[in-house]
């Protein structure tokens, strides 16, 4: 399994526990190398993904192999205006959905947090999905944006990778949380400009801690458990040694 499809499983998987998806909506891709993208598939619910269920797409949306998703023209129409997006990720979490469907924005900086880690959030207006006209707001809004909310529809997070994309997906949802508890209680408060300008200079060496090489995974080390790690010098010496005593016996 590539990395990317591997990504694609793992973060649509994480998408459904948390609820940002139900069923089979939402949608993930990741650019590759070749020009083109793969993204998840369209009627297989996130929970279910497979590699083998994954489709892709050339660089001028072709479908290349597999049941492409409907909102691919989005996914194409973000790739060609952030190259510098390696990864989108498309879900309907609840607070976020609950902002889009009342037509609200986060277009004000009020948590620290999020100005470092996400920044302002447009609403997108509203367009029907997997139409060319969606795809192209979109793009147009996370040009210069990490995030974008959908009138009457969801949210979409960019980002490097599926693992950055995704856990802006999780900020997103827990800064509008947070936005709407703060207008019930009699409205959320911007942060000073002077705040929002240092804020904003500190999210620039901002980014997510790297996870340990693919080798390691299913290890204890990397679950956290107790467990012995060796190098392989060391368990070369060890197996020699053993040999050694071995032949003695």
């Amino acid at each position: 399994m590539s990395d990317a499809a591997r990504d694609l499983v793992r973060y649509g998987a994480k998408l459904a526990s948390k609820g940002f998806v139900a069923a089979t909506d939402g949608n993930l891709s990741v650019r590759l190398p070749s020009g083109g993208f793969l993204v998840t598939p369209s009627g297989v619910p996130k929970s279910e993904l497979r590699a083998t269920l994954l489709a892709s797409l050339d660089g001028e949306g072709r479908p290349l192999s597999g049941k492409v998703s409907s909102e691919w023209p989005m996914h194409l129409a973000i790739y060609r205006a952030r190259p510098d997006a390696g990864a989108v990720v498309h879900a309907h979490p609840p607070f976020a959905t609950a902002l889009a469907c009342a037509g609200l924005s986060m277009d004000r900086p009020f948590l620290s947090e999020a100005v470092i880690s996400l920044g302002t959030v447009p609403l997108v207006p509203f367009a029907l999905p997997s139409t060319d006209s969606l795809a192209g707001e979109v793009a147009a809004a996370l040009a210069d944006h990490s995030a974008a909310l959908m009138a009457n529809h969801g949210a979409v997070t960019v980002g490097p990778d599926v693992r950055t994309a995704y856990y802006r997906m999780e900020t997103l949802e827990q800064t509008a949380r947070i936005f709407l508890y703060a207008r019930l209680l009699g409205g959320d408060r911007p942060l000073p400009e002077a705040a929002v300008a240092q804020l904003r200079e500190l999210g620039r060496g901002y980014g997510l801690a790297a996870l340990p090489s693919p080798a390691c995974d299913g290890c204890p080390v990397a679950a956290g458990e107790d467990g012995l790690f060796l190098r392989r010098g060391e368990l070369q010496r060890m197996l020699v040694e053993f040999a050694r005593l071995a032949a003695r016996a």
